[in-house]
């Protein structure tokens, strides 16, 4: 049976000592959850490494999420070196991505069938506490099953590790959203630039691409309660903003100002809070109370479909590298990622306990809003 890593990180890299014989293993790959730049990559590097490191021939792609373990109409990917050669070039997965599907029993089932001896799941907290899940669901079967994560999130909000793959390529994305905005804001009366970015309950996204753009004017988070009216709200700085350069560039994370705006109430199939739409109420609200000329933008799907920039590329080469290693090594329920720069193996319960968030008080916060000259937009 394989073993958990009972330590918070081990070192990453290839052992001595091998767990499992290359002869006789059925890897699967399975990506969850939504599109991020550099899936494509981290797919590439596990075959590569699988088949090239270690001499494995047998590579399944799973197909769209968990469901596709289990789905009738669904058939694997057959994976090699020759057939994902290049596929880090286009953005996108190409084993496919899918929420829900996570029926423990039915997806240890087809492991058991297929005589499958790893999974690597490429996905958030959902998809990795869904392999937490069948990592046990296997041990108590008493099969000989090495389950390892590799986080994926774009909004970098997983616990402890550095920062999450994609993420430097959706800030840089992002900020051609932003750019555009400010051309939009300067070039009309009164105008305002108003762009909505990736982040459910971290904005991570937001703040990066605000900072490294200098040309916001007001960044809005989930993690920072705003009031929207008063001397010292959202309204009335854009006003004075109008007044004193004639024009605004507003940058909101799609999970702020959720108390101005009312979901459809529960959660999506990959367990996610369905948020309200904060983009076009803030539009909206910004027309009613002044005289103002509002662009509005929204590149999430732009940002998340396209292919990994360099540092994103070779990260994902890590990971994917690190993540086969770990596999070979015996471990399960397990995840990979960079600690203070070191690529380390790290138990999946201490990544999934909560989601990793901006902190309000951080330094990183506070240089934003240096940058942006905002202020804490407390209603008086």
């Amino acid at each position: 049976m394989c073993e958990f890593v009972p330590e918070f990180a081990k070192r990453a890299g290839p052992r001595a000592l091998i767990y499992h014989d290359p002869a006789t293993t059925h890897a699967a790959i399975v990506n969850c959850g939504g599109l991020c730049p550099g899936i494509n990559d981290v797919i590439r590097s596990v075959v590569t490494t699988l088949e090239t490191g270690y001499g494995v021939t047998e590579i399944s792609g799973i197909r769209f999420g968990f469901g596709g373990f289990w789905k009738e109409g669904v058939s694997n990917l057959k994976l090699t070196r020759s057939n994902t050669s290049g596929v880090q070039r286009a953005g996108g997965s190409v084993i496919g991505t899918g929420r829900g599907g996570g029926d423990v029993p039915k997806i240890v089932d087809s492991i058991e069938r297929q005589g499958i001896n790893m999974v690597f799941v490429i996905g958030g907290n959902g998809s990795h506490a869904g392999a937490d899940a069948i990592s046990d669901e296997c041990a108590r079967r008493g099969l000989a099953v090495s389950v390892v994560g590799i986080p994926k999130t774009i909004d970098n909000d997983i616990l402890h590790i550095d920062k999450t793959f994609g993420f430097d390529t959706a800030v840089e994305e992002a900020q051609k959203a932003i750019r555009a905005a400010a051309i939009e804001a300067k070039s009309a009366l009164n105008g305002v630039g108003v762009v909505k970015l990736m982040g459910r309950q971290s904005g991570f996204i937001a703040m990066n691409a605000s900072l490294a753009s200098g040309e916001v004017d007001v960044c809005m988070i989930p993690e920072v309660d705003f009031a929207m009216e008063g001397a010292g709200g959202v309204v009335q700085h854009i006003k004075s903003l109008l007044k004193k350069q004639g024009h605004a560039v507003v940058v909101v994370a799609e999970g702020a100002g959720q108390e101005y705006v009312r979901g459809a109430g529960g959660t999506d199939k990959g367990g996610n809070p369905i948020l309200g739409d904060i983009g076009p109420w803030l539009v909206k609200r910004l027309r009613a109370e002044m005289s103002c000329d509002v662009k509005y933008i929204d590149p999430t799907y732009m940002v998340r479909g396209i292919p990994a920039n360099a540092h994103d590329s070779i990260y994902c080469t890590i990971l994917g590298q690190n993540a086969v290693h770990g596999a070979f090594a015996g471990y399960t329920g397990i995840s990979i990622g960079m600690v203070n720069t070191h690529a380390v193996f790290l138990p999946i319960p201490r990544l999934i306990e909560r989601e990793r968030l901006v902190d309000p008080d951080g330094r990183m916060w506070h240089r934003l809003l240096t940058s942006t000259g905002q202020p804490d937009f407390q209603s008086s």
